[in-house]
């Protein structure tokens, strides 16, 4: 049986080597080499995956059949085990986040996966896009200047998102499958940083510091507890991240407010502790609340003098700081998009339901997940999933 692949990514890989044990498998990717975007994600923290069971790890992903039966059949132990029998040993770090073990570098993890590849006599052609499908639905691919119809009996597609276009990420391939008459959405940024209407003078002297040991939410989603970085447009980091959803929600309402609390571990009644039987002037709120420069800064740009110089109205805002979120930053910035192909289009499996034998996995489908190793997770178990139902085919 002859499988194509489209895309280099993880989720293709992983599917390529489970089906190469038994079938003739070729991986089609329109750059010089396959998984450059996974290298990508290394380069601030190589999270593989996620140490959460099961139920937690799901509770992490869009909801959607598909993803639920995939993580749950392939999770993130057993994608340890499966790198761990390939020679890739891993570490649980910080909040569960999985990574390999001290010394192994991104470029060796993706290394000793092209080589099971190889072993397995997967072929690889690089340079090689995708570029539409014919009128009877095949896949077209370009090599050199000749466009080819590709005949398989099984199709698996994992083209990504928009993100990070310098990987080879794009949203050509949207137009392809609409031809096809499948559902697609425009891609939208997530898990990226936002625009704050900040003074020229604020971020001449706080881009680049840190607030750390901070909680975020928007609305009334649970705080995610982290840090962020103030930038030249707003903020970004991990306390962020996870709320792209709901901040793009809010968005499209009308308008979307972050709320930082700078003191995450000391309740209200903590804070008014400190001020009782003294004297509380502005210029010891750093020492008496333990806040940086920056911290401080930042909730005078967005505070009266009145609730300044109060500092009972100043513990107020030290647990529910309102800042005004201008817009969420472009999709090429983004660590990972929404959008691609809905979720309506395929069965349990990642199979188009208007096109049997055709699959489509990783990001280039419309679900979110954060990050810390949440979302290649969900690249890898999608592409397992869909290999596993071809094996399973008859």
């Amino acid at each position: 049986m002859k499988i194509a692949l489209f895309g280099g990514g993880p989720a293709c890989l992983i599917a390529a080597i489970q089906l190469s044990r038994n079938h003739e498998v070729v991986i089609y990717e329109r750059g010089k080499r396959v998984g450059r975007k996974f290298l990508v994600a290394g380069n601030g923290g190589f999270n593989l995956t996620n140490a959460k069971d099961q139920e937690d790890l799901i509770k992490n992903y869009t909801q959607h059949r598909a993803l639920k039966n995939a993580l749950l059949q392939f999770g993130s132990n057993d994608l340890r085990i499966w790198l761990d029998n390939l020679g890739i040993s891993t570490f649980i770090g910080t909040s569960g986040r999985v990574f390999p073990m001290k010394g192994i570098k991104p470029v060796q993890v993706l290394d000793t996966i092209i080589s099971e590849l190889k072993k397995n006599h997967v072929i690889i052609k690089t340079d090689t896009p995708l570029v539409g499908f014919s009128d009877e639905g095949l896949p077209l691919v370009k090599e050199g200047e000749v466009v080819l119809e590709h005949q398989a009996d099984y199709y698996i597609y994992g083209l990504g998102g928009g993100s990070w276009s310098k990987t080879g990420s794009n949203d050509l391939w949207l137009q392809y499958f609409d031809q096809l008459g499948i559902r697609t959405l425009p891609f939208s940024p997530s898990n990226a940083g936002v625009n704050i209407d900040f003074t020229e003078e604020f971020k001449a002297k706080f881009q680049g510091f840190p607030l750390k040991n901070i909680a975020c939410s928007v609305g009334d989603k649970e705080k995610v507890k982290g840090e962020l970085l103030i930038t030249n447009y707003g903020v970004e980091g991990n306390a962020l991240y996870p709320l792209s959803n709901a901040i793009r929600t809010e968005l499209e309402q009308g308008g979307s407010t972050l709320i930082i609390d700078f003191k995450p571990s000391n309740t209200l009644r903590d804070l008014e502790g400190r001020i009782q039987e003294r004297k509380v002037l502005p210029k010891n709120y750093g020492f008496i609340f333990k806040l940086s420069k920056a911290a401080l800064k930042l909730i005078k740009e967005f505070s009266s003098k009145e609730e300044y110089l109060n500092p009972h109205r100043l513990i107020e805002k030290l647990k529910h700081f309102e800042v005004p979120v201008q817009s969420l930053r472009p999709v090429e910035e983004a660590i990972s998009t929404v959008g691609g192909i809905s979720l309506q289009e395929i069965n349990h499996s990642f199979e188009l339901l208007k096109h049997p034998k055709h699959y489509v996995v990783g990001e280039m489908l419309n679900w979110d997940a954060p990050t810390g190793g949440f979302l290649l997770q969900g690249c890898f178990s999608s592409g397992m999933a869909a290999a596993n139902d071809i094996l399973n085919k008859k």
